[in-house]
Parts: structure tokens; sequence; C-alpha cells
């Protein structure tokens, strides 16, 4: 086994074992990394909302408020990695990522809440790019062919965004009116609300 995949090994946690733990450990404590308005759709009951903007910008503060079973979870798993390896490097070295995020918890049965319904951030990433290609194709074709340089910029912009395993887009949409919550998460509604290392109380704060 390589490195690589001993890695994937220890930190992915599938859905019926979150189920299993939420039965058996009461210090287990589990981080939604997406946006306010994706928690308020639908989220694991029991969570915590810590959009990642959040986290990052106040990683070694939560980190010391963390136990040693924590799951990070958001839609597919990629803002949750993220996550994982911030915390790692604040000290948090036990963290798994939840495989399908919320809507595969949901899907294998477990518990969630749901709220208004909205198109999560990654659906929404992928509907402008894809639109901006398509807008630069035919813009190309029937207006000026310097207008193809924008499905060249979209190209180039989700490479990088492979590369980096960042999303300059999904910020930027994230920031758009329909994606904000009633109660936007702060340092002291979503970090400070966190139970404590030691206290083994598993409610959720929203």
């Amino acid at each position: 086994m390589t490195s690589s995949s001993a890695a994937t090994a220890v930190t992915a946690l599938a859905p019926e074992t979150l189920q299993s733990w939420f039965k058996e450990h009461r210090d287990l404590v589990v981080i939604d990394v997406r946006s306010a308005a994706e928690f308020e759709s639908m989220h694991i009951r029991g969570s915590y909302n810590v959009p990642l903007p959040l986290l990052s910008e106040h990683t070694d503060e939560l980190a010391a408020r963390l136990g040693s079973r924590v799951v990070l979870v958001c839609q597919s798993g990629v803002r949750a990695e993220q996550a994982r390896q911030r915390l790692a490097k604040a000290g948090i070295d036990t963290a798994y990522v939840l495989t399908g995020g919320a809507p595969g918890f949901a899907a294998a049965g477990g518990d969630v809440v749901k709220g208004k319904g909205r198109w999560d951030l990654e659906r929404q990433v992928r509907l402008v790019a894809g639109s901006l290609v398509v807008l630069g194709l035919a813009g190309g074709k029937f207006i000026s062919p310097r207008i193809r340089m924008l499905a060249g910029v979209i190209g180039t912009g989700l490479t990088f965004s492979a590369a980096t395993n960042t999303c300059a887009m999904g910020k930027a949409i994230s920031a758009m009116p329909w994606n904000k919550a009633a109660m936007e998460p702060t340092r002291e509604s979503a970090i400070l609300a966190l139970p404590a290392v030691g206290n083994k109380s598993t409610e959720a704060a929203a």
C-alpha cells in the first residue's frame, strides 16, 4: 500500500461508521465546513457549522477546543479535506473526512435536519463555469474570435483550482445574497459554541 493510500484509509470515514459512532462515542464532534446557507438547507443532526473561511481564519483557536474524535463534513469531501489539512498543521491529526459528505450520510439513512432547499455551492460553481465556457464558444463564433479567450480563462482557472485544491469562483459565489443564511456563523456563535475538550456533550449548536 502506498503512503497516499494509507492516508486515505486513515482519514476517510464511511457514513455507516459515523452513524455507529454517534451511538458509541460521546466525545464525537462533527464539524460541517459548508456555508451557512448549505448547512441551513440540510445538515447532519448534532453537527456544528464552522464554514471553511471561518475555520481557516481561526484554525488554532478551533483546534484548541477539539478532542481526539473529529469528523469533518462538506458536500463532497473537498472542503472537508482542506479543513483536515489545516487542522493537521494545528496539531489535530486524528480528524476524519466523511465520505460522500452530508448528502452521502443522508442517502445512507443517517439522521439529518432539512430546511429551505438551495443548490449546493459546488453545483452553482459547475453551472457558472459551464455557462461561461458556452458563452465564450458561442460568442467566439458569432461575435468575435477574441471572446473564445473566456473559455480558455475558465479552463485555466479550473485547472489551477484542481492543482491547488482551492476555488476562487466558489468563494466569490458564496458571497452572493442568495447564499447567505439568516444567521451567519461568527467566531463567537460557531467556534466558541463548540464543547471544549473534556466536555462530553454532543448536543448540536444548531
